[in-house]
């Protein structure tokens, strides 16, 4: 009876053990909830329908809706205390207002590309506030301008631009479902850019809600803070919307593809034509881009496509490729004249005739599972380097992938230090390594593919694109090593970004694995 009794106290004493952190775990998951509910108060949007934790029955659907990266899916990926999917801007302010004053780390996702998942991912308990929700779009074509909230796609703002305009574009990324928060505040390119710059350099507003909970915009946040905010990161604020300036483009442009598969050992007039594309690409009229994409496909082939544009009509293109860069062969079947808004479809490899519609879909059909890094040319990549680069990229198999991206154009007339974005006159192209693997021993393959490069790219420091998001380059542990990733993304402009962190949030409570730190108190 005695031992009984002590094995019923041992069985109630392990019971409460065990149940104390569930319990308190459930009790600050609903101070959090009371704690948003009681900041937004009566709204036109009641935060109650923009709560979701884990009990709730569409809390893992909506988790996982873009979560784009399988990689980041592991038994050991936390899910967050609570989702908010913010309606309207009191549920952002409360996010943050509560967020912070629960400890909390916050995460903040408009389409979730953010290459290694610092957008919904964490390893601290947090908030994942998903903007995705948040997404109207106002175009005023008499002033060529447009206000378009965070989590609108750039699918959404390419089509509502076309619905208003033929002749107007903006220069952005050329996948649709990409949020233009994580594109904008990572500086943004596309097709455009040897014609108009960056999608940065064409914001001139925005509104933000700051780490007190305050909506701000360009002029009471100040130019410093609104400098940071155009490619920085998402280390400054929540962005609620930008104020975009639309570019004009013709009514009918060009689009272009050539193609061309070749096998290993057969690789020589590639090589000559990939040489000769580095020294042409940046320096043809800023009307043209070409980008360069190279596959790895079946029987130790890789498949290398030249997709263009042309901001005119094809018997013009025709005539200036003859003259400066006849070697691509480049004919009237490989063109397609159509408006601007046709050709976003195409870079989105989307057949002709494909509806518009395809423009305004957000989600991914499936996650894949992938690891990218980044590099900047300056001068050609001599051919017998390309040769073993081929070598490489067939050993490692299907899966790899690289694109070049030229450069030149109105990139050579904006200063580096406009916006945070350095890379700008002198470079001849962007390198995007991309290769889909779950496999950890395989990802090793494609750091000493990036190894290899080291040599024939950007020194002292290599450079990388924070869009383009690659965690090996370094990380921050409370600010410490912050600098060796902070000059590669952001050269000279680092120091400047650390002194409006420190001005606007000296806290650091907008933080991820490579944000930008505040000073030391």
């Amino acid at each position: 009876m005695k031992l009984s009794s002590i094995a019923m106290l041992l069985v109630l004493v392990s019971t409460l053990l065990f149940s104390i952190p569930f319990a308190t775990s459930d009790l600050a998951t609903d101070t959090f909830v009371q704690c948003l509910k009681k900041q937004v108060g009566e709204s036109i949007k009641p935060i109650s329908e923009a709560i979701y934790i884990p009990e709730n029955s569409k809390f893992s659907n909506i988790f996982y809706a873009y979560f784009r990266n399988k990689r980041l899916n592991t038994s050991k990926t936390r899910y967050p205390v609570a989702i908010v999917v913010a309606m309207h801007e009191s549920h952002v302010q409360a996010a943050v207002i509560c967020t912070k004053n629960h400890n909390y780390h916050l995460r903040i996702r408009s389409g979730g590309h953010d290459y290694e998942g610092l957008s919904y991912v964490s390893n601290e308990p947090f908030v994942l506030l998903d903007m995705y929700d948040f997404r109207s779009i106002n175009i005023d074509v008499a002033t060529e301008t447009a206000w378009v909230q965070s989590g609108a796609s750039l699918g959404e703002l390419y089509l509502n631009i076309s619905q208003k305009s033929k002749t107007h574009a903006f220069p952005g990324g050329v996948c649709p479902s990409v949020g233009v928060g994580g594109h904008f505040i990572g500086a943004g390119y596309g097709n455009l850019m040897r014609k108009h710059g960056l999608s940065v350099d064409n914001i001139i507003d925005a509104q933000l809600v700051d780490v007190n909970g305050k909506i701000l915009n360009r002029k009471s946040m100040g130019e410093d803070h609104f400098w940071a905010i155009r490619g920085g990161g998402a280390s400054f604020g929540v962005i609620l919307s930008w104020k975009i300036k639309l570019v004009s483009v013709p009514e009918i442009v060009t689009f272009f593809l050539v193609k061309k598969l070749i096998k290993q050992g057969a690789t020589r007039s590639i090589t000559d034509l990939v040489y000769r594309w580095q020294q042409v690409a940046d320096t043809l009229p800023e009307d043209i881009f070409i980008r360069l994409e190279m596959s790895v496909e079946k029987n130790e082939s890789i498949q290398f496509q030249f997709f263009g544009q042309y901001l005119g009509q094809s018997h013009t293109l025709l005539s200036i490729m003859n003259q400066q860069f006849p070697e691509l062969g480049l004919q009237q079947k490989d063109c397609i004249e159509s408006s601007w808004i046709e050709t976003t479809l195409y870079w989105d490899n989307k057949p002709k005739g494909t509806s518009l519609g395809s423009l305004l879909y957000r989600m991914p059909n499936q996650s894949f599972p992938f690891k990218v890094k980044s590099d900047y040319v300056i001068t050609p990549i001599p051919k017998a380097v390309l040769e073993e680069l081929w070598r490489k990229m067939i050993k490692m198999g299907m899966g790899m992938i690289m694109q070049w991206n030229p450069y030149g154009g109105r990139m050579n007339q904006i200063s580096e230090f406009e916006t945070p974005f350095p890379h700008r006159s002198g470079y001849k192209f962007l390198i995007q390594y991309w290769y889909y693997t779950q496999d950890n021993s395989k990802v090793e393959l494609l750091r000493k593919l990036y190894d290899f490069m080291a040599p024939y790219v950007s020194k002292s420091p290599r450079e990388a694109f924070l869009n383009y998001r690659d965690l090996d380059i370094g990380t921050n542990q409370n600010g410490a090593n912050s600098s060796i990733f902070g000059a590669k993304y952001f050269k000279g402009n680092f120091e400047r970004l650390v002194r409006v962190k420190t001005k606007v949030d000296p806290d650091n409570f907008f933080r991820n694995e490579q944000s930008i730190p505040p000073l030391p108190k």
